[in-house]
This record gives C-alpha cells, sequence and structure tokens, in this order.
C-alpha cells in the first residue's frame, strides 16, 4: 500500500475507532499494510488484538521489511489462533479469514471494492461476511489508491 494511502487509512480507521463505545478486539493476520495498520490503531486506542496465522511458513513469507512491527503486534496480542496449515497460499489465507469471521461482529475492510487479486484476497471476504450477514465497514478514503 503506498505510504500516502496508507496514511489515509489509519487516519480512517483510528476516526471510525474514536466513535466506538465500548470494548475493542481487532482481529487480523498481521499481514503487511493494512493489517497491521489496523491492528496497531486498536492497541494505540487501548484495544486489545488477536492474531490469527495463516499458516506455519506464514510470518517468513512476509516482506522482510514488516516482521519486526509483526513480531511487536504479535507480542501484545491477548490471544494469537494458529491454523494447521504449513504454506502460506490462499487456500490458508480464505481459511484464516474465515476463522476471523467465524469470531468477529463486524468486518472493517480496507477495500477499494475492486475484484480480489488472487482467491482469499479482501473482495472474497466481504463477499463472505455478506453471504454469513456480518455487517461489513468498507474503508477507502478519498485519495487512497491501490498498491
Amino acid at each position: 500500500m503506498p505510504s500516502e494511502t496508507e496514511r489515509l487509512v489509519d487516519q480512517a480507521i483510528r476516526g471510525l475507532l474514536a466513535s466506538t463505545e465500548g470494548e475493542i478486539t481487532g482481529l487480523s493476520c498481521l499481514a503487511d499494510g493494512a493489517d497491521q495498520v489496523f491492528a496497531r490503531a486498536v492497541l494505540d486506542h487501548g484495544g486489545a488484538v488477536e492474531v490469527i496465522v495463516p499458516a506455519r511458513q506464514y510470518r517468513d513469507g512476509l516482506p522482510e521489511a514488516v516482521r519486526a512491527e509483526y513480531d511487536r503486534i504479535a507480542s501484545k496480542a491477548r490471544d494469537v489462533h494458529r491454523l494447521d496449515f504449513t504454506k502460506s497460499e490462499s487456500r490458508a489465507y480464505m481459511a484464516a479469514s474465515v476463522y476471523m469471521l467465524d469470531r468477529a461482529d463486524e468486518l472493517w475492510a480496507v477495500w477499494d471494492g475492486k475484484p480480489a487479486r488472487g482467491y482469499g484476497g479482501t473482495a472474497d471476504v466481504v463477499a463472505c461476511a455478506r453471504e454469513r450477514r456480518i455487517p461489513v465497514r468498507v474503508i477507502w478514503p478519498d485519495g487512497a489508491q491501490r498498491g
């Protein structure tokens, strides 16, 4: 995600958190980009984070530049849920998203409304949430651009 888009998304998420009452628990796989932005904002807001690890090789498949932040956020997580996949691939990502939706009251989707680039992308997760009648809040601020 381009840095300006990351800044805009961060502001939007923090604005939504500020207007949300009660205890917040954010569920995230801590992928680079929006997942980490969301989790960081939830923690800064005083909420709790639960991490869903799609596969044993997941962390090593993330860009090296975001692994330290992944580790930092994961170390503050209230809980870490590990799925039983070995390889970090689209099947594991979608399974992690379904696992997340099984525990979510609402989906906050950082999404430009375009189709997923591959199975398990944001469009697939949004469609799954809507099929399950889970409320979806789409976050795509003016000026945001897909990376």
